[in-house]
């Protein structure tokens, strides 16, 4: 970031120059030494901006010390105009921790600590539950035969077919695939490929030999240079392929399949998981699998599991419509 491209952010922050340096440093080191990805910074400073022009407005210009000196009925002033303005829960849930994040910062700083934000607690929001896709449907979407009568090129024809089945097949999110360099191609031989997650985190993932054979045929048929360090998935030009051309091909084959909107690239990741805990996959080694932080987040797919249940209980069972 050049001088004038930071001179120009601080002036947007509300807030005294010692204020505005120290919200900028906190995002600089969320980047930095967080490794957050960029859309979390940017939600988290905007949070932040919002949260000191609405102090602004009420108590003048802000400072350090009047974050520290702050009661809890200050913080639930702003949240509850931020609920007036229709603002959703989750999006309060993320404004909050923003706020208690450069909390945090400010009293490893030095400068005291923000005690109100402690007293608030966080809206509580029902977890949405994934959408994942019946197996054949899942099958079915991944087929590169469903493709066979569109008029593009074998080579990306082959391209999103080896994308889809590491969606699928390996569980992975579209930017882990599309991360993947032409050397860490996961090709027939190979039975695991190491992916670069959220927050940085490196994991490896099992590669099923149909997946791998998948890629193998794409890179047989791109008539692109692929050197080794360059992407592995590249687009007509020979740059990285983007998420939105991958979205597009899942779209055209939805429409094809009768299926609804919400079979999505991501929708293929959610159903790897639910298809393996249906088949008695163990909840920890899915975890790792798809490289959640947290256990819970897991969990949400043992909800979906139930749910399939007394969907069928309901269905089959002779008594269940009395």
């Amino acid at each position: 970031m050049s001088a004038r491209e930071t001179a120009d952010d601080l002036i947007l922050i509300p807030g005294d120059s010692r204020l505005r340096e120290a919200v900028h440093a906190w995002a600089d080191g969320l980047a930095r030494e967080r490794r957050m990805s960029p859309n979390t910074v940017e939600a988290y400073s905007r949070d932040v901006r919002q949260f000191l022009l609405h102090l602004a407005s009420r108590q003048g210009t802000p400072t350090i010390p009047m974050l520290v000196a702050l009661k809890v009925r200050d913080i639930r002033a702003f949240m509850a105009a931020r609920r007036a303005d229709e603002v959703s829960g989750r999006s309060l849930m993320r404004m909050l921790a923003g706020l208690r994040s450069f909390g945090r910062f400010l009293e490893r700083e030095g400068y005291g600590s923000v005690s109100a934000l402690g007293g608030v607690r966080a809206p509580k929001v029902p977890r949405r539950l994934p959408r994942p896709l019946p197996v054949a449907a899942a099958v079915a979407l991944t087929d590169p035969a469903i493709r066979a009568g569109e008029e593009r090129e074998p080579w990306v024809l082959a391209r999103d077919a080896a994308v889809l089945a590491l969606l699928y097949g390996a569980g992975l999110r579209i930017s882990e695939a599309l991360g993947l360099t032409r050397r860490d191609a996961p090709l027939p031989g190979s039975d695991q490929v190491t992916v670069l997650g959220k927050g940085g985190k490196q994991r490896m993932v099992p590669i099923l030999p149909v997946v791998a054979q998948a890629v193998a045929d794409y890179v047989a048929a791109c008539p692109l240079p692929l050197p080794p360090e360059g992407p592995l998935f590249v687009g007509a030009r020979g740059g990285a392929l983007s998420p939105r051309i991958i979205q597009y091909t899942v779209a055209r084959a939805r429409g094809a399949l009768g299926l609804p909107e919400s079979a999505t690239p991501h929708a293929l990741r959610h159903s790897f998981a639910t298809h393996l805990l249906a088949r008695q996959g163990e909840l920890r080694a899915i975890q790792e699998l798809l490289g959640h932080a947290s256990l819970s987040t897991t969990q949400l797919y043992t909800q979906v599991d139930a749910a399939r249940l007394m969907s069928a209980y309901t269905a089959a069972h002779p008594r269940a419509g009395r």
